[in-house]
């Protein structure tokens, strides 16, 4: 079985939640025996099509623009068995570099027209390679995709192997979630392996790759919206944030909270029990604390009754900490901030939160 796999993203890899999770499905492709090629579409000069109608008339079904399209994808589109279409989600529907290559597969198609079942269509030079769409987004509600579905269901109707999209993609690929990601990304590949065996991916497999990501929709959009804040905060674009390691700057009590929530690392905290209060002043003034008890944490703001520690500090001094900007210790010795009680949690923290 032969296998094309266009990708669309125009993010590098690293970057890119659709090159991920087409990666992944075309692991799984490779496995069961098919010869896939991947060609990223962001890498091959495609034109648009000029409605000339050449391919229709005068060279029937050559393009008469002489490019990577004409050249290259096309044919090897023409000799495929599948398609694989990876594209972000644009506007709810495929981007520009998708929706111009799958334009300039017009050569196929004759101009003559007929009707069947109250449709009109154009005759076929020969049969097209089944179709796979796969795509990103970044909003966590699955029927973001539907203006898509709809678009490529009409488009291919029952050539349409597969439609594997992945909401919250974006949120998929953060740190906390590393395991969950490894689930929907071995489901993705399991989808490659069905496909290739059956031309068709299970519902089982279809469910494990769109599960839920087991945040709630007011901290996931929380979440999304003090990582922009602390972009734009930081003049840094999402990929500059990535490679700096960066994460979300909380810039009130109640983000630092969820940041605590989301960072906790309960492995580490495993047989740890502690009580930690902080009272803040400076851009931000307020008191809260969490309570970490065998492996499992609570937050809460105000004031603990009995606290293991006391961190005093200037809310922006303990946020740089926290993002790294400083180092806790240093500013301890410079006496940037206090901390009263049992030190000892105190030094723990960097195990106790990824």
């Amino acid at each position: 079985m032969k296998v094309i796999a266009l990708n669309s993203s125009p993010r590098s890899e690293g970057v890119s939640k659709t090159r991920l999770m087409l990666d992944a499905l075309v692991k799984g492709m490779h496995e069961a025996g098919a010869e896939v090629e991947t060609i990223h579409l962001r890498d091959k000069k495609i034109k648009q099509c000029i409605g000339c109608f050449t391919c229709w008339s005068k060279t029937p079904g050559v393009c008469v623009q002489k490019d990577d399209m004409t050249e290259e994808i096309f044919p090897k589109w023409l000799a495929a068995d599948i398609a694989v279409y990876a594209t972000p989600l644009y506007h709810y529907t495929v981007n520009g570099v998708m929706k111009t290559c799958i334009e300039r597969t017009l050569p196929f198609v004759e101009p003559f027209m007929y009707s069947m079942d109250g449709r009109t269509h154009h005759p076929l030079r020969q049969e097209p390679p089944k179709g796979v769409f796969l795509s990103v987004a970044g909003f966590p509600e699955p029927s973001v995709f539907a203006q898509l579905s709809a678009y490529v269901n009409f488009l291919f109707g029952t050539g349409l192997l597969a439609e594997i999209y992945r909401p919250a993609a974006e949120t998929m690929a953060t740190p906390p979630l590393a395991e969950k990601m490894n689930e929907i990304l071995d489901a993705t590949s399991q989808a490659g392996r069905e496909l290739v065996q059956s031309m068709k991916v299970s519902r089982e497999t279809m469910e494990r790759i769109t599960q839920p990501l087991g945040i709630d929709h007011d901290s996931f959009i929380e979440t999304a919206n003090l990582f922009w804040r602390t972009c734009i905060r930081e003049h840094v674009t999402p990929r500059e944030f990535a490679e700096k390691g960066m994460m979300p700057r909380p810039d009130s009590i109640a983000t630092f909270l969820m940041i605590l929530r989301q960072g906790f690392n309960p492995r580490s905290a495993a047989g740890t029990r502690a009580v930690v209060q902080f009272n803040f002043s400076g851009e931000v003034e307020g008191s809260c604390y969490f309570a970490v008890e065998n492996g499992v944490m609570e937050v809460r703001e105000g004031v603990a009754e009995k606290p293991d520690l006391i961190v005093v500090s200037p809310f922006e001094v303990w946020m740089d900490i926290v993002t790294g900007k400083a180092d806790g210790q240093q500013m301890f010795l410079q006496q940037k901030y206090t901390a009263t009680g049992d030190l000892s949690v105190l030094i723990r923290m960097k195990d106790l939160f990824r």
